[in-house]
This record gives C-alpha cells, sequence and structure tokens, in this order.
C-alpha cells in the first residue's frame, strides 16, 4: 500500500511538538483587532493544543 500524501492545508495550519502534540494558532486574529479589547487579543496570542479525535485526525493527514 502506497504512503499517504500529506495535506498541505494542513501543513501549513498545524505544528506538531517534539512530544506528539499538535498545536495551531487561535482563529479571529488576523485583523479587525479594534472590535476586540486588550485582554481578548492577549489570549489570543497564546496557541491552542488540540486533543483526542482532532489530534488522531490531523496526525494521519500531515
Amino acid at each position: 500500500m502506497p504512503k499517504m500524501k500529506t495535506k498541505g492545508s494542513v501543513k501549513r495550519r498545524f505544528k506538531i511538538t517534539k512530544s506528539g502534540k499538535v498545536v495551531c494558532s487561535k482563529p479571529f486574529r488576523g485583523h479587525m483587532h479594534a472590535i476586540h479589547n486588550g485582554k481578548d487579543r492577549r489570549s489570543l496570542r497564546r496557541p491552542i493544543v488540540l486533543q483526542g479525535a482532532w489530534a488522531r485526525l490531523l496526525k494521519k493527514m500531515m
């Protein structure tokens, strides 16, 4: 059986850490910062660690 190809969109948006966790940045970060207050903007900086079924699915796509 041939190898699975890496999905390009997944490769750009997600990253696998050394410990094997899947990390991505939060949505709604690109523009319209005037709407968000300072607390919201600070929380958008921190990445999300995905867990469960989503993480397994994305690892398979990479």
